[in-house]
């Protein structure tokens, strides 16, 4: 497939006119690269997770450069901000193709992708340019859902099948599944036979599974609706009884020890939280993402 655009654009899109705090502006120097993608097309509830990667990067101006989680600080490391991806409005199969084009580029120029979302379907593009790039990848699927539908509605592209895609692509034996509470019970027990998974919980049952992740390539994707409502209310599909944001910083500084080859966070809508919590809360996240897997 050819590349529709180039990789090094240093503009975002008229919309949104941040980057994300302390990116550089030398995509050639840059160890990381941040990108969006603005895509809500298969939402089944709430929608408006496109406005997400612009959002998230307005509020991290906020953010202090300096992880007292990490003890590491933005200026130690190096990441470009490439703007969003632009896809194809109303096309999810078109918008996948576009965004496995885009990570792959980055791949190609040894770049580590961390992708801010859109809806949970997106990870799919991203996650078949890691699979190609690492025969080998692991997945770490940190969610409230399952997504391990083979369609929803009879529509085989959406946010409720991108991790059984995942499965059915690199063999469910190498997906890990944490924070998982809600599904059809078809699912649940598909993902108890088939997956390593960790329903309810995140960082305890994350740090069981570090030995036999130790050394392999790992692509962590993390939808923001694993957070109880009570923290992270802008997503579209809220599901009560999540964790609290301790437990997902405690979980990033675990995953400091993995080979972290991609990253994306998805699901934040911020229409839906005038409060700016959930978006605040995301942009700490990839802040800490940057310091943990940024060597």
């Amino acid at each position: 497939m050819s590349f529709p655009f180039d990789v090094k654009q240093p503009f975002l899109p008229a919309y949104s006119g941040n980057v994300f705090i302390g990116a550089t502006h030398d995509f050639d120097e840059a160890q990381a690269v941040i990108y969006g993608m603005p895509m809500d097309w298969t939402v089944s509830f709430r929608s408006g997770a496109r406005l997400g990667p612009a959002r998230i990067r307005e509020v991290s101006l906020g953010l202090e450069e300096y992880s007292p989680y990490l003890d590491r600080d933005l200026s130690d490391i190096r990441y470009f901000d490439a703007g969003d991806v632009p896809l194809p409005f109303g096309n999810p199969q078109a918008s996948i193709e576009r965004i496995y084009a885009y990570v792959k580029a980055l791949y190609e120029a040894d770049k580590l992708p961390i992708g801010l979302g859109g809806e949970h379907l997106v990870s799919w593009g991203a996650i078949q340019a890691a699979i190609e790039r690492y025969p080998d990848l692991r997945v770490i699927h940190i969610d409230a859902h399952t997504d391990l539908r083979d369609h929803y509605e009879g529509e085989p592209f959406s946010h409720a099948t991108v991790i059984k895609k995942v499965c059915d692509a690199i063999g469910p034996d190498r997906v890990y599944q944490f924070g998982i509470r809600s599904g059809t019970r078809e699912e649940f027990a598909w993902a108890r036979e088939n997956t390593h998974f960790a329903p309810f919980e995140l960082a305890a049952p994350l740090r069981s599974v570090l030995p036999e992740l130790h050394g392999k390539p790992v692509y962590v994707t993390w939808d923001i609706d694993v957070f109880d409502p009570a923290t992270a209310p802008g997503t579209g599909t809220a599901e009560h009884g999540g964790i609290f944001a301790p437990e997902g910083f405690r979980a990033i500084q675990y995953m400091k020890s993995l080979n972290v080859v991609g990253f994306d966070l998805v699901e934040v809508a911020p229409q839906i939280d005038p409060t700016e919590q959930t978006q605040i809360l995301a942009a700490k996240l990839i802040r800490e993402a940057l310091l943990a897997f940024v060597p």
